[in-house]
């Protein structure tokens, strides 16, 4: 069966490293991702203050995926073909074919939602590029020399980390450079009050923080324009911003809504069931932010996308077998260390509230670097699997005896001229090919199919024939065939030829004839 994982999010990161160290013979295992170096939310603050280096901050998703054996689809998916089972990526390419499929592709801004917002504001979401984006905003602050007025828009433990990391981080390579350290002006800009969903003593010590960190704090006037220069709140205030960072509540991904059938909320998330998966179309999960559980409704927090990959592991697999799902009741407190730019920590749990700006916070600053450098490592640090041999796999049993029998009476099985997929096969995939081009020098092709080609040679030219054939070194069928056809088409070109004519012979993995036929299409696609 296939296995496609859409985003890698902090759960499907879990989720790639289990069934690496414990695989499902029988299972083929696709992570499409538009990025392959995803970064762990939970030390972007640290990243932003110069603490990490972003490498440091990054789980390289290729390693996992090739010590696991799984494949890779470099590109961003775009929708559901739920009637064919796949999904659908933004480069044009075939879509992928699922059995089971899980979405797990974070959020996106929603800076849309005020004028001018997405043409004068910087957003974190996605967080994968902000890194980059802060950098260059440093950079502009810093190269100009004058003074700048930056403002964040978002008063949740999020936007509170980010505008004192940034103080802290501005402050720290103004000084280096012997330049005024108070030439950028912070301020952070909330609709509601500071930290809404913490303790009020976490809202009390991260308002004395503020104040003593020189960054201002407009509560309970939300941005309705952003402008060149300047924000203007609901109350007529303006605001002056140089730099405007937009972190407020980011939505779903466009395509969810536009381009499948699944039940959304009324913001655009994946109605989940508590055993993550959808509650509209059985074998489709979703998790982290991008999911909302209708039965457990918790804030879009990194701790619970983390959390969730153990039980959508779990699941993930029973749905392969057949087997019963399992409910997840996620916790209701949760513990957490939010950073005040330095390296110090206030601890939230509940009503009970630690630490700031003092020893205790700077202790609480050690743990929670400890435990997201250990999170880190177990993503980081993989060693080579081993993969187990299984006559029959679990999958293919479970599948039930009709499987079984076509895996068994699959076509073309014997040696020689009968060593190749059977003519059914063969015949649907060219069907799905079409319209090909076809040169006027083929007289005999593709488009009126025999025993083999005839092409003639124009009057005064010559033929000039080469063939290539090598083994896969990618596990994605579209790029290797890509890359095969070009790699022959280079001993063409290098002959000063202009190719006009090509031959394909193709070889794929042994198993269900409609394995093999999608595995022929996507290679010749």
């Amino acid at each position: 069966k296939d296995l496609v994982l859409v985003g890698g999010g902090h759960a499907h990161v879990y989720v790639l490293k289990s069934l690496a160290m414990t695989p499902m013979p029988g299972v083929r295992v696709t992570l499409i991702a538009k990025d392959l170096h995803t970064p762990y939310s939970g030390m972007l603050p640290g990243a932003v203050a110069g603490h990490y280096e972003d490498d440091e901050t990054r789980v390289d998703l290729e390693p996992l995926c090739r010590n696991g054996g799984f494949r890779i689809v470099h590109d961003e998916a775009i929708g559901i073909d739920h009637d064919d089972g796949r999904v659908i990526v933004k480069s044009g390419r075939p879509g992928v074919r699922f059995d089971v499929a899980s979405v797990d592709v974070g959020i996106a801004p929603r800076a849309g939602d005020v004028r001018g917002a997405e043409a004068f504001a910087t957003p974190v979401k996605p967080i994968c590029g902000f890194n980059a984006r802060w950098e260059a905003m440093l950079r502009r602050v810093i190269e100009s020399g004058k003074h700048c007025e930056v403002v964040i828009v978002g008063g949740g433990a999020g936007g509170a980390e980010l505008a004192l990391s940034m103080r802290h981080r501005t402050r720290e390579e103004l000084k280096r450079r012997g330049m005024d350290e108070n030439l950028a002006k912070f301020t952070l800009v909330t609709r509601g009050t500071l930290m809404p969903s913490h303790a009020k003593r976490v809202r009390k010590t991260f308002l004395n923080i503020f104040a003593e960190s020189g960054v201002d704090v407009i509560e309970g006037d939300g941005v309705v324009t952003a402008e060149q220069g300047k924000l203007t709140l609901e109350s007529g205030r303006v605001v002056s911003a140089d730099e405007c960072i937009w972190c407020t509540q980011a939505g779903a991904a466009k395509w969810l809504r536009e381009s499948t059938n699944l039940a959304l909320d009324a913001n655009g998330f994946i109605e989940v069931n508590p055993t993550l998966e959808s509650t509209s179309h059985k074998n489709i999960f979703a998790a982290g932010d991008v999911a909302n559980v209708l039965k457990h409704p918790r804030p879009k927090a990194g701790v619970f996308a983390v959390r969730q990959g153990p039980p959508l592991d779990k699941n993930l697999r029973r749905a392969l077998l057949g087997e019963p799902l399992v409910d997840f009741t996620p916790q209701k407190l949760f513990l957490g260390l939010i950073t005040t730019g330095g390296k110090s920590a206030v601890l939230s749990y509940g009503n009970l509230a630690l630490g700031g700006l003092g020893p205790v916070g700077e202790r609480l600053w050690r743990w929670k670097d400890k435990i997201d450098r250990k999170w880190m490592k177990m993503y980081q640090e993989i060693p080579e699997m081993k993969e187990a041999e299984v006559e029959q796999p679990a999958v293919a049993l479970a599948a039930g005896s009709d499987t079984m029998a076509a895996i068994r009476a699959v076509p073309m099985r014997c040696g020689g001229c009968g060593a190749k997929v059977g003519a059914t096969t063969l015949s649907r995939v060219m069907k799905r090919l079409e319209p090909i081009p076809t040169n006027p020098n083929v007289e005999v092709g593709i488009d009126q199919p025999d025993d083999a080609a005839v092409v003639s040679v124009p009057d005064g030219m010559v033929g000039v024939q080469t063939v290539d054939y090598f083994r896969a070194f990618v596990d994605d069928p579209y790029i290797f065939g890509q890359i095969a056809a070009v790699h022959a088409l280079g001993d063409c070109w290098a002959m000063g030829a202009d190719p006009h004519a090509a031959l394909a012979i193709a070889t794929v993995p042994y198993g269900l004839e409609s394995q093999v036929e999608e595995t022929l299409y996507q290679m010749m696609a």
